[in-house]
Order: structure tokens, then sequence, then C-alpha cells
């Protein structure tokens, strides 16, 4: 009987009185790509964190090769031969391909660079990348970033290597690429854990998969012997069918926005629509497209030097954010670390920073009280599942941290929302919450501009898709019209695909 190169027996670990893993039991085998799912907030997170020496369990154990074992830092997870790799890549970006490897060689690195980039070629050779270790790394795409620091993992003798949500910025092909990686990996004998929200990546890539929830572990099966249903039930607690539904559209006649030739220089351009309340209008098209670009214009953030945009049937000008916001327009950016949240700041003070003079008194001092309460109410509105409004945003899970970026911007009360991505990274019970408040606010008169990745979701949330190809608009599609096969063949420019 092979013998788990980690395990955890019966973890826990609490944060004063909230348990966010409970008798948590998990074992991990050489050789296997080991898939973890869970919705935000099931405690995938904490698990990774005490695997690699983040965090301590408040009570069990845990195992490395059958022995009890206290990995007291990341740096003691290491030696041990664990080691993870997150959606956003940690790399040092002035630095080379080959530094990036071994920056954690702690002495002669002058004296053995030619050793050095030897061992990095071979390392990126293993993963089955070309890659040029002389290269800086800021001008590496994501792709190339994490194999970067897979094969750093690679380098110290990884042998158990934690993969969390390693798709998530990546496009088709390179997503498929790093699920080689991880197949490549497995076969050469480390434990791969494969944290993912793509259901479809689960049975792709895995072997086993284990299901938690609410910081227990629920199921763990092989992969041939499991289904997706079963896996989202588990995975909630209750039957979700499929949270890609087509609804009624709930258009109305009134234009709310026009835009007509837009464009920025060197970016896009010729891009031309309206959008009428109640009206969901889903743009599509591959990485590259320069969908977000145009969001970005519309709100301020790009300046547009070509064509024009009508508001509520009058010339809109935005030269920035401030101005999109005072006509009501908010934006659900894609990048909620850069753009979206102050991470270190409270959920509270997050909720209320796009809003904050409606909190001021007379002498500019804040009403505490009503902004904790509009923040308690987001809470119970939008199941952001956290202990507390004063918790730091970063703190949060993913998909929590997404959910109190729409609440920032839904207590704006805006007209007009553009969304970007806006389920991006969230577990599949919250996709369907998230649809339901975006289709809510159009039904009540607001027009929604949503950006997305995910074609089943343009399709389901569309009233009508636009597709982009490289900074040009292809074409304007009715729900009628638009299918996957259509929207694909527009955004790679095939010919009479309009």
């Amino acid at each position: 009987m092979q013998k788990p190169v980690l395990a955890l027996r019966s973890v826990s670990k609490r944060f004063g009185m909230t348990a966010a893993l409970e008798d948590m039991t998990l074992e991990l085998f050489p050789g296997e790509v080991h898939a973890v799912v869970g919705e935000n907030g099931a405690g995938k997170s904490t698990m990774i964190k005490i695997m690699t020496g983040v965090y301590q369990p408040s009570s069990g154990l845990v195992e490395i090769d059958g022995q009890a074992v206290v990995v007291s830092g990341t740096k003691a997870a290491r030696l041990r031969g664990v080691a993870a790799i997150y959606q956003e890549p940690m790399v040092f970006p002035d630095l080379d391909v080959t530094e990036n490897i071994f920056i954690s060689a702690t002495s002669g690195l002058i004296l053995r660079r030619a050793k050095m980039r030897g061992e990095a070629r071979a390392l990126i050779a293993r993963i089955g990348m070309a890659l040029d270790v002389d290269r800086v790394a800021s001008g590496l795409t994501l792709a190339e970033q994490q194999a970067v620091e897979i094969a750093r993992a690679l380098s110290q003798d990884v042998r158990v290597l934690v993969m969390d949500e390693p798709t998530a910025s990546l496009s088709a092909h390179e997503a498929s690429e790093l699920r080689r990686i991880a197949r490549g990996l497995a076969a050469g004998g480390v434990s791969v854990v494969y944290i993912s929200h793509r259901l479809e990546e689960v049975f792709q890539v895995a072997d086993r998969v284990s299901v938690i929830r609410d910081g227990k572990h629920i199921s763990t099966r092989l992969v041939a012997e499991t289904n997706p249903q079963l896996l989202i039930s588990e995975m909630v607690g209750r039957e979700v069918g499929n949270y890609f539904t087509k609804m009624a559209s709930t258009a109305r006649d009134e234009v709310l926005l026009k835009v007509e030739d837009l464009g920025v220089a060197g970016v896009f351009s010729g891009v031309s629509f309206d959008l009428r309340r109640g009206e969901i209008l889903a743009m599509a098209g591959l990485i590259g497209a320069r969908r977000t670009d145009v969001a970005l214009a519309l709100f301020g953030i790009h300046k547009a030097n070509a064509g024009s945009v009508t508001y509520k049937g009058v010339p809109l000008k935005v030269s920035s954010p401030r101005d999109a916001i005072a006509a009501g327009i908010a934006y659900v950016s894609e990048d909620r670390r850069k753009l979206g949240l102050a991470m270190a700041l409270p959920m509270r003070w997050n909720i209320s920073l796009a809003t904050l003079r409606r909190y001021l008194s007379a002498l500019g001092l804040i009403n505490v009280k009503m902004e904790a309460d509009t923040a308690q109410m987001f809470r119970k509105r939008l199941n952001i599942r956290t202990p507390d409004i004063e918790m730091a945003v970063g703190m949060l899970s993913g998909g929590n941290q997404q959910k109190v970026m729409l609440a920032k911007w839904l207590n704006m009360q805006p007209e007009l929302l553009i969304v970007d991505d806006p389920t991006r990274g969230i577990d599949v019970g919250a996709k369907a919450e998230v649809h339901d408040l975006i289709r809510a606010f159009a039904a009540a008169g607001g027009a929604v501009l949503m950006v997305s990745s995910d074609l089943p979701e343009v399709l389901a949330m569309g009233d009508r898709v636009l597709v982009m190809r490289e900074g040009r608009q292809m074409a304007i599609l009715t729900a009628e019209e638009a299918s996957q096969e259509r929207i694909m063949a527009l955004a790679t420019g095939q010919r009479g695909a309009a």
C-alpha cells in the first residue's frame, strides 16, 4: 500500500470563535493530481496555508511520510518539499528567469552564475516550456511567470506542489499548457494539489477530487467515479442545476447609452453600440481583444480620442472615474487588487469608499453606525462570508472579495453598471448569486455592460452579444443569433462568421 507523502489528520483551525477548518483529513499521494473543490470560504485557502506553514493548526496533525511534523513556516515547508503557486504569480520583475528561479539561494550567486543558467535551462526543459533563461521577468506572460515559479519549486526538490487557481487569468491555450505541466509533474512523482473553480478542468487533469464545505471534508473520489452535478451538490449542500440559465430579457425601449465610433489611439477603434434600460449587453472575445479597454474608456480611466458617447440623451465627456461616478456609471473591475478594492482596509470601509460623502456629517465626520448598517445589509444580501465587517478585505477569499466589490458599486445606486469578468474566481454557488444580482439590477431599470471570458456565461446573461477581435468590433448578435461556435468564429476572425 502506497504511503501518503503528506496528510492532514483531524486538522482544525480557529480564528477566535470562527472555525475555518474543522476535523479536516486529507491524504496526498506521490504521482497524482489531487483536485480540491469547494465554495469560496469553504476553507481551501486555510488548508493550503497549513500545508505550507503559513498557519499552524489549532488541533490535529500534519504528517509527512507518515511522521507527524511541525511546519513552522514557508521556509520549513520548502525544506520538506512542500511549495505553492498562486493565481497571481510572485516573481521579481527586474530579475531575469534564472535569478527568479534561484532567488532563495543564499550564497555564491555571481560565482555560480554559469552553473545556475545551465540548471535553469534544465528545469525549464523539464516542464516542457521554451523560455529564455536570460529574459527579464517583467516581459513574461502570466503563464510564463507561473512556469518560472514551478521551476523554482522544482529547484528545491518539491514533493508536494499546490496549484491554487492557476488558470484563472490564463487563455484557453495557456491553461491547457499548465494542465499539461501538472500532469507531467505527477508523472515524475510529484504530488500535485490542484485547486480550481472550473469543474471542467478537474475532469481534464485530476486523478482524484476532494470536496470541502464549511471547513469540513465532505468526500474524496476518483474523478472517473463522479460527475459535475454531484460535485456541485456536495460543494453547496444543495442541488444547484445549471447556473448558466437563460432568463427572459427585461430590456426596455429607452436607450440609456449610445456609443458611436469610439476609439483610443493604438488600443481599439470603431466601437459602436447602444444600450437600453433593462438590458444586459455582453462583450465577448479572446484575450487581447481589448474588451476591458472599452470598459476603461467608458469609465474615464482610458482617454478616448475618437467617437462620441451619449448618455441619457445628452453628450457625455468622461475624463476621469470621478466624472463617470457623478454621472451614475459604476465599474466592477476584473482586477480587484489593483482597481477594485483597498485590501488592507476593512470590508465596511471598502463598501463606503465610492459614496463616502453620503456618510459624512456637517462637520465632515463619518457616521460609523450608518456605514456599519450598510455593510451589514450588503453582507446579508450578497451572502458575504466574513466573521466581521471590520476584517480586512485582503483576508477574505477571492469570491467574497468579489462580492465586496459588487457591494461597493451597488451601494452607489448607479444607472449603468459595467462589470468585467464578474464571476472570475468565484465558486458555482456564488456565480448564481452574482448573476441574480446583475439580472435584478437590469430588471429594476439599470443597464449592464458585461465583459466576460466565459462563453456559457455570455450566452446565458447577454440579451445581445458584442464580439471583439484585436481592438475591432466584429459584430453584435442577438440572443437568437449567438452561439458558442459563431462567437468563436468571429473572435478568431473567420470569414463569413458575421
